[in-house]
């Protein structure tokens, strides 16, 4: 079989670049290792930049964002028991964010690629990727115990942390930048109302905590815990139990608790490798990159790589290779920008088991001026939004 383009990966930054690419005429088949369930039932992000729902809408599947999305103009920090409001259309200028499920979004991008007749091959086992340090890269993988072979002209490797596509490159092409945090999330779902119309960021003495939702009937909770936790031992009443002790009293007294529908625990971490081009391999979302989730950055940033690689891909069939040329260091200058705010974000708002006093004090120190100070508003409003393009 021959194609312009492999994608590995059927996660949102593999669909959405599939569904740009078909769009502009550009044959790409994708290869997933999972099931379509599998993929659908990955719990994950569910804040959009701009840049995230503009690029649904130029893949056209922007529809049922749109129409069930929950568009928010504000954040709420919770610190000493006292909310302060972020307003993000007010200090960047009309911008604002979207609430919108990664599960809901992957499913968008799958029903939109089954409908248009699109190749896209699940449970394709043992993928390897060849060649792409030549004009003519290759693609193997096992189906149904028999081995394919795809030949293509480059390959996006969507394939996320684990992915063979990172794996694939020589190590001494490639350099890994790598922060290890001594905490996780314990994360709930349940089929409650929100708490609040917003989000509320806490920060307390017990640990941080986050109300987030996925819909007016669906909230997403999390909670900092230690990584020596086990999710077993988190009934539903201990974890409700413990976060109404991180939320202010009004807050506490509003919760809706329920049944939970997912619990788990996610490690927390910053990752980048550079580069992200290696001759006709390109890596993009979770394979190049990891943000604590912390900033809202992580489904934010595979979008912009993919509308970085899509625009390369269409001028390179076009006959350019300026896009692909400088693919690598256009990602690199926002992913380090996003990593830098991710970071910022989870030093402020978490507790660090080794944080001597001085430290904590200085942390206080900056989160009062973050609130007090418009420059502080808006230096967190306008990367929480998301920062515009360099192109």
């Amino acid at each position: 079989m021959r194609v312009q383009v492999a994608i590995i990966g059927a996660g949102p930054s593999g669909l959405i670049l599939g569904q740009l690419l078909h769009k502009a005429g550009i044959e790409a088949i994708i290869l997933e290792a999972h099931t379509p369930d599998y993929v659908l039932g990955r719990i994950r992000a569910g804040v959009l930049e701009q840049v995230a729902v503009d690029l649904l809408d130029e893949a056209g599947v922007g529809a049922r964002m749109h129409a069930e999305g929950l568009a928010h103009n504000g954040i709420e920090l919770l610190i000493g028991g006292t909310r302060h409001r972020i307003d993000l259309h007010g200090l960047t200028g009309g911008k604002q964010v979207m609430v919108y499920g990664q599960t809901e979004l992957t499913r968008d991008l799958m029903d939109a690629r089954k409908a248009a007749g699109l190749a896209t091959v699940y449970e394709a086992k043992e993928v390897a990727v060849a060649d792409f340090d030549t004009d003519h890269p290759r693609v193997s993988y096992l189906k149904d115990g028999l081995r394919h072979e795809v030949q293509c002209d480059v390959i996006a490797g969507c394939d996320g942390f684990h992915g063979v596509c990172r794996a694939s490159v020589p190590k001494t092409a490639i350099t890994n930048f790598e922060r290890v945090y001594p905490f996780g999330w314990l994360g709930l779902l349940s089929d409650t109302p929100p708490v609040a119309e917003e989000l509320i960021y806490a920060t307390h003495e017990r640990g941080f905590a986050l109300c987030s939702m996925r819909s007016r009937t669906r909230s997403r909770y999390y909670l900092q815990c230690a990584l020596t936790e086990k999710v077993e031992e988190w009934s539903d009443d201990r974890f409700w139990d413990e976060l109404r002790r991180r939320l202010d009293p009004q807050a506490a007294a509003d919760l809706v608790t329920g049944k939970s529908l997912e619990k788990s625990i996610a490690p927390l971490r910053s990752f980048v490798a550079e580069p992200m081009r290696f001759g006709r391999l390109f890596l993009a979302g979770d394979a190049a990159h990891i943000v604590p989730p912390t900033g809202a950055k992580g489904l934010n940033l595979a979008a912009s790589d993919v509308r970085y690689l899509a625009r390369a891909f269409i001028e390179f069939f076009g006959g350019s290779t300026a896009g692909i040329d400088h693919y690598s260091a256009r990602c690199l200058r926002r992913i380090w920008k996003a990593e830098r705010f991710s970071w910022w974000m989870t030093n402020l708002l978490h507790r660090f088991p080794d944080t001597n006093p001085f430290e904590q004090r200085a942390l206080e120190a900056e989160l009062d001026y973050v609130i007090a100070s418009h420059a502080g508003r808006t230096t967190l409003a306008e990367n929480y939004v998301g920062l515009p393009f360099e192109d």
